[in-house]
């Protein structure tokens, strides 16, 4: 890794004292918020730091680490499996952040530079030297500024002579004061070309901004799932036809032997589909009877569907808003009892009212981002994608919040129109941040 040496000098070890600050350093960074809640980078960092103090640093190769830190086989693959390289880039960008907030006033930094697994310490330099320097260059230039002043009288023929209030030369009427006018002039115009100049570029950036906001707002949204990420699991369930059940359809199980998507579904996975490759990762459908929790927990996931699909039952039940169990099919608030929304079941499927949870947090389970676009039938689902993925809709979500939701976890309850099986806009009912 680059030293930017304007900035900071790599820490050399010299002695004990080196090693125990560095150590020091490394546990005020493990108990800080971006460290303390994961199993996985802690566990690397800790690795890594101490044996490269321990001057084991050859050590530090990609299948050593997935085998000491990680438990892997020594026989593993290490192209398919991206544990170590996914965990390595998690925590570069945890030490970046932590080093952005409250680690700023350290007095030495721990970084990890890219494609490598040895840790770098570096020293920042002081910002007394950096007053000084300006200090420095501010005395030459008032000093600079004299000497051409004595150049410039000289040049016209004159000794200027000095104010005897102050010892400061006088300038003398005629060609030598018209002169100085005109150099005036022309640092004027100089100065108002410069200006015009700066004022082009910053209406082109205005306006450039105001053509790439609108997906700015959904890369924010989807930030956290797809940072460092080749693939995504988009994790949906299956349904088989049952006639006497509100909906028309049940849930299928692995073993069902024609199990479908309904058209609702295969819109909402399309949508969170495009939304992910768009940022350059890959999608890889799963089925949730069929996809263990060890799968869910190597990826970013993201969940399509409430009661025809397990993961999103169990892993949206700790939230404030969450889905009561089957059959009642309402979506319930753990801080307002009062707070249930339901469909109407004396109106047509095809006639009522949808409801629907968008909710994008850090899921201490499966140490990941989870995305889930659940409704409480295949319309609310399908409404939930569309807001999930459509620059409008998350505009309106961070206006509500009054805050950029960026890192933060979020979730919504949302209402939709049911028109003949079509399916509606939909509306913020409530929305919860932590």
């Amino acid at each position: 890794m680059k030293i930017d040496h304007e900035r900071s000098e790599t820490w050399h070890l010299a002695s004990r004292e080196d090693r125990e600050e560095i150590l020091c350093e490394l546990r005020a960074i493990l108990a800080s918020s971006h460290f303390c809640n994961s199993k996985r980078y802690p566990a690397l960092l800790e690795y890594i730091v101490e044996n490269t103090l321990a001057g084991r640093a050859e050590l530090l190769k990609e299948r050593t680490l997935g085998i000491e830190v990680f438990g892997r086989s020594p026989t593993y693959d290490t192209n398919s499996d991206t544990v170590v390289r996914y965990t390595a880039g998690e925590v570069r960008k945890r030490l970046l952040l932590y080093y952005s907030g409250h680690g700023r006033s350290s007095r030495i930094q721990i970084s990890l530079p890219p494609g490598s697994y040895v840790p770098e310490f570096t020293h920042p330099h002081s910002a007394q030297n950096a007053m000084e320097s300006g200090e420095a260059m501010r005395v030459r230039r008032d000093a600079g500024a004299n000497v051409r002043g004595e150049h410039e009288a000289q040049e016209w023929g004159h000794t200027a002579p000095l104010d005897p209030a102050n010892g400061a030369t006088v300038q003398e009427r005629g060609a030598p004061l018209a002169g100085w006018w005109a150099n005036r002039w022309r640092v004027f115009l100089l100065l108002l070309a410069a200006l015009l100049v700066l004022a082009g570029i910053a209406a082109g950036w205005w306006w450039r901004s105001r053509a790439v906001q609108p997906q700015a707002v959904v890369n924010d949204f989807w930030a956290p799932v797809l940072r460092a990420q080749q693939s995504v699991l988009v994790c949906t369930g299956s349904v088989v036809f049952a006639k006497n059940n509100y909906s028309g359809v049940i849930t299928a199980d692995k073993d069902a032997d024609y199990p479908f998507l309904s058209m609702q579904i295969a819109s909402a996975i399309s949508q969170v589909s495009d939304a992910v490759e768009h940022s350059g990762a890959a999608i890889r459908l799963v089925f949730s009877p069929a996809t263990p929790l060890t799968t869910l927990r190597e990826h970013s996931v993201v969940l399509v569907g409430a009661y025809n699909n397990i993961w999103t039952l169990r892993l949206l039940d700790p939230l404030r808003f969450h889905f009561s169990a089957a059959p009642d099919e309402i979506i319930l608030d753990r801080k307002d009892s009062q707070n249930r929304w339901r469909r109407d079941q004396s109106l047509p499927y095809s006639s009522a009212d949808d409801y629907a949870v968008v909710a994008r947090y850090y899921d201490p389970t499966l140490d990941g981002w989870v995305v889930a676009v659940a409704g409480l039938g295949r319309n609310g689902t399908e409404a939930a994608a569309h807001f999930a993925t459509s620059a409008h809709y998350l505009q309106l979500l961070r206006r509500q919040m009054g805050k950029n939701f960026s890192n933060r976890n979020i979730e919504v309850v949302l209402k939709l129109k049911v028109i003949d099986g079509r399916t509606g806009a939909p509306s913020i009912l409530a929305v919860d941040t932590w």
